[in-house]
């Protein structure tokens, strides 16, 4: 999909940050593209015609960067908004998923009343990586059985494969991708 945004731009304001969280991992620490209005419009504007015309009812962001950019679309879609929490963090009934990442193990959790089989869902995250987060978050939405799922990073590290996760009825978009 080609996305009306300057991706070049973008692109120079993330910030890479050598060795973090753990030696030989490059973090692209996407807060820099927050911190400027102008990026930030361009972003959220480019996320809005992206999805302006899919029926998006609900976006569901991922603890925690996926609640900077989740809640705007959700408001300029006219869309509700839902958070993935870790767990002990929902306060009433939830499903969870547990998931191996790159790190080790977690686990994430949604409320049960939380999406309905009428919506059309937008699972968004700041980043795609080996993609266990993002596929754990997909497995929760299934057991609602929405209409539709879409799913959306701001960042994409392609090397990884994180994409090749998900079914082909699972429309995966990055706004920025890495090759290698």
């Amino acid at each position: 999909m080609i996305i009306k945004m300057n991706t070049e731009r973008l692109k120079k304001s993330v910030r890479n940050v050598p060795d973090f969280p753990i030696p030989g991992i490059q973090f692209k620490d996407v807060t820099t593209l927050f911190k400027a209005p102008d990026i930030l419009h361009e972003l959220s504007d480019g996320l809005y015609e992206m999805y302006r015309d899919k029926g998006i009812t609900k976006v569901v962001g991922i603890e925690s960067r996926g609640f900077i950019m989740g809640p705007l679309m959700a408001s300029q879609l006219n869309a509700g908004f839902v958070p993935i929490r870790k767990p002990g963090k929902l306060p009433a009934d939830v499903y969870e998923e547990s998931y191996r990442k790159e790190y080790g193990t977690d686990t994430i959790q949604i409320h049960r009343d939380a999406i309905s089989a009428d919506d059309t869902v937008l699972l968004h995250d700041d980043l795609l990586a080996t993609g266990g987060t993002m596929a754990a978050a997909v497995k929760l939405i299934r057991k609602f059985n929405p209409v539709k799922i879409y799913v959306n990073f701001l960042i994409e590290l392609e090397d990884l494969k994180g994409r090749e996760l998900f079914a082909p009825d699972i429309r995966v978009d990055s706004v920025i991708c890495y090759p290698g």
